[in-house]
């Protein structure tokens, strides 16, 4: 299921409108900060998916009853730019194990490039639920290799992909080479992908943006 925040009115909107603002992208804090908040709503969004237990808490005055979260999921990234969600999603669930991937293009025209995993430290996944953020789908490729690269930590109970800026061509990609089941929480979906695979509008280059330009 994809879950498409565009689609409702809310105080999200002004998130994604302000990642996009060439002149707020200038301060970077910012736009770090706003990739946390939206990933934050996300949490918040996603956690109702969650399965939970009945648990008894002690107050001074007596005892209440509640229901917590079964299991703490397992957050996953993708380097450098994701790490802005990541925090944002640690920040609800705060004590999820987390997992780090690197994963870059490598071009040999401005049109074709394969996507590199070069990097991973990730802890057992075997039936966890698997959270992986990423603030931008392009064209999908680098989901569905950091997916597969972090099934050698075991096979998850379920994938939820978290993300401020997607195409339909990355949903539809991922749709056929994730699980059928993938649930998949989306800050907006840009319909035009150019010929070199950047998202428009879209919003630039999301770690450049958080972290500075790289060389």
């Amino acid at each position: 299921m994809v879950h498409n925040f565009s689609e409702t009115n809310s105080i999200f909107s002004t998130f994604v409108a302000e990642i996009r603002d060439v002149e707020i992208q200038k301060d970077s804090m910012r736009f770090r900060r706003n990739l946390e908040r939206m990933a934050e709503i996300m949490a918040y969004e996603l956690s109702k998916q969650l399965e939970y237990k009945s648990v008894s808490v002690n107050t001074p005055l007596g005892t209440a009853e509640t229901e917590l979260v079964k299991e703490q999921p397992v957050l996953a990234t993708i380097l450098r730019a994701g790490l802005g969600m990541h925090e944002g999603l640690l920040n609800y669930f705060d004590r999820a194990d987390s997992a780090f991937v690197s994963a870059y293009r490598k071009h040999t025209t401005a049109e074709d490039f394969e996507i590199f995993v070069e990097y991973l430290a990730a802890p057992k996944i075997d039936d966890k639920v698997l959270i992986i953020s990423d603030p931008m789908l392009a064209t999908g490729s680098s989901m569905v290799m950091v997916y597969k690269a972090l099934l050698r930590q075991g096979n998850p109970s379920k994938l939820i992909v978290v993300s401020a800026i997607a195409t339909p061509d990355a949903l539809e990609y991922l749709h056929k080479h994730l699980p059928a089941s993938t649930d998949y929480y989306i800050g907006a979906i840009d319909d035009e992908l150019t010929a070199q695979s950047y998202i428009v509008p879209g919003l630039g280059d999301a770690g450049d943006l958080a972290y500075g330009e790289k060389c």
